[in-house]
């Protein structure tokens, strides 16, 4: 499933170079640039406060964004620079990179786990330990999945899921060359304490 690419509204900005930059601060507006796909460079400004709450609410340079400016074509960006006020840690100038939809790009996907009822290991009281909330993908930017699923049906406690078991979507692989691990399931306490004490007994009897 496609993930669908959110807006992000900036507006033209007039003139080019340090004073118009400095005269868009005084207004409030964040100066930024779209530049790439060997077309012009459009300048462009954001209302500092909007897009102060987006760059918080996380993962903004790892989106792909629909740009919306007046009197333009929308056109997918990535950013890929946020210039800060060094004392204030504010945003002050922001550059974006635009793509095709044949583009790839390196973003981070969201990981889903299903059939957590019907898993044997988390029945018998383990724990899902999730290492990897999301992963680095590299994807087609008119293909971008929401998500990739780990189905947990039929893992048991000790179960260790990796990269490699999980089926991607097609065109999409990870950034990462190595078959690294998402997630497992640990034995619930009861059962590690057992075999804690089984050990000991163990070592115990072996003593003697």
């Amino acid at each position: 499933m496609a993930k669908e690419i959110p807006d992000l509204v900036a507006e033209p900005r007039a003139g080019t170079g340090k004073g118009a930059a400095r005269q868009a601060r005084r207004d409030g507006k964040v100066p930024g640039i779209v530049y790439g796909d060997n077309k012009d460079p459009i300048s462009i400004q954001f209302d500092f406060n909007k897009l102060l709450t987006q760059l918080r609410a996380g993962r903004f340079m790892s989106t792909l964004w629909n740009l919306k400016v007046d009197g333009q074509d929308d056109v997918r960006v990535i950013c890929r620079a946020v210039q800060k006020d060094v004392v204030r840690d504010l945003p002050i100038h922001i550059d974006f990179m635009r793509l095709r939809r044949t583009s790839k790009v390196n973003l981070f996907i969201p990981v889903e786990f299903v059939n957590q009822d019907t898993c044997p290991g988390l029945k018998r009281g383990g724990t899902l330990v999730t290492v990897r909330n999301e992963v680095e993908l590299v994807v087609t930017a008119g293909e971008i999945p929401d998500h990739i699923t780990v189905d947990l049906a039929g893992l048991d406690v000790g179960a260790t899921i990796h990269i490699d078991d999980v089926k991607l979507p097609e065109g999409a692989k990870a950034t990462i060359d190595r078959n690294f691990v998402i997630a497992n399931i640990a034995a619930p306490s009861a059962l590690r304490s057992d075999d804690s004490e089984a050990e000991g007994a163990t070592e115990e009897a072996a003593a003697d």
